[in-house]
């Protein structure tokens, strides 16, 4: 187990959790909601510290990740637990539980080695909440920006101020779900009533921390899939993270609580995408389709077709310092650390 980063003793050996936005306040020997911290004898512990519950080389694409470093390879990782319990949840079986399963076990040290031999080009916690495993991506993080490596969070953005701030300085991409803009919705599938932390976290990692910013919204038909909440969420990406941020507007598959309810129609991403459009969204893509809409990156500018892609793997670049080859128009497409120089630079492979 691992110390904890963020907490505070407070009376009666009870202790205040401060990784995330619900502040658990826990007694001895008891879990937070995560189930990923315990309190023993005053001091809050990670359950999960070095503890893999999946690992494996993914397309950057994959992610989804459109416009930071195109064409790469990064090491992916999951490990265990939550601080959502989504109805709808994709990744249950790692990410709907009361305790760290045993699996592979990998110090920072050996994580960042195993990408490095991989021949990655950074390192990705994702498939589950890396929030809940906070301690062990921010050392990660450490080691992986001192041998190059990129590094990105895909995460439901519900991190504490504290948190966020703290990884801030060795997190580069932050490839957050915004799954919905009324509460209502938002609490129908995550049981919390917090969206707008999350709202906040989305605005800080770029605007306060220099973080690449990929937006992620899974429709869930009769939940969160109407005009007025989709225009509401891509008017505020527009106005608060800026137009050419990107927004994947996904499919929902049945899973986890929600077995019964029906997959989202094609009609409702091809309305999304319109929404996002009309709302001034330079970027918007389309996932978990059979179709090729909206998976290529078109120029503003000029209406070339700058990257191609065809699944989760890209086979043309028209790309260059990460604007358009073609009229010089700048794509918002990052590869680089961003604490250097060379954050816009990109070399197609």
């Amino acid at each position: 187990m691992k110390e904890a980063y963020l907490y505070m003793e407070m009376e009666e050996g009870k202790v205040a959790c401060g990784v995330c936005p619900r502040h658990c306040m826990i007694p001895e020997n008891f879990v937070g909601f995560c189930r990923m911290y315990v309190n023993l004898k005053g001091t809050l512990y990670s359950l999960n510290y070095g503890k893999i519950s999946s690992y494996t080389m993914d397309p950057i694409e994959k992610k989804p990740l459109y416009h930071f470093a195109p064409g790469t390879d990064v090491f992916s990782v999951g490990t265990w637990g939550c601080n959502f319990h989504c109805k709808g949840c994709q990744n249950s079986a790692i990410a709907c539980i009361d305790r760290a399963e045993e699996s592979v076990e990998m110090t920072p040290e050996e994580l960042v080695e195993a990408a490095l031999e991989e021949n990655a080009k950074g390192i990705a916690f994702t498939y589950n909440e890396p929030t809940v495993s906070f301690e062990y991506t921010l050392d990660t993080f450490k080691l992986a920006h001192e041998k190059g490596l990129y590094t990105v969070y895909v995460t439901n953005g519900f991190q504490s101020s504290s948190a966020l701030r703290m990884i801030s300085p060795y997190l580069d991409v932050y490839r957050v779900d915004i799954k919905a803009f009324k509460e209502d919705s938002f609490k129908f599938q995550t049981g919390m009533s917090q969206y707008a932390a999350v709202l906040k976290n989305a605005i800080q990692a770029k605007h306060n921390y220099g973080m690449h910013v990929e937006v992620v919204t899974n429709l869930i038909p009769k939940v969160n899939d109407t005009d007025e909440e989709l225009s509401g969420l891509a008017e505020w990406i527009a106005r608060e993270l800026g137009t050419d941020t990107p927004w994947h507007v996904t499919r929902f598959f049945p899973r986890n609580k929600m077995l019964a309810h029906e997959s989202t129609p094609f009609a409702t991403i091809k309305r999304a995408y319109d929404i996002g459009k009309k709302a001034g969204l330079e970027y918007v893509y389309a996932g978990n389709i059979d179709e090729r809409f909206a998976s290529d990156t078109v120029c503003p500018g000029c209406g070339a077709t700058v990257i191609e892609r065809i699944g989760y793997r890209v086979r043309r670049f028209g790309i260059e310092d990460g604007k358009c080859r073609a009229c010089g128009h700048d794509l918002n497409i990052r590869s680089g650390l961003k604490n250097t120089d060379h954050s816009k630079s990109f070399v197609a492979p």
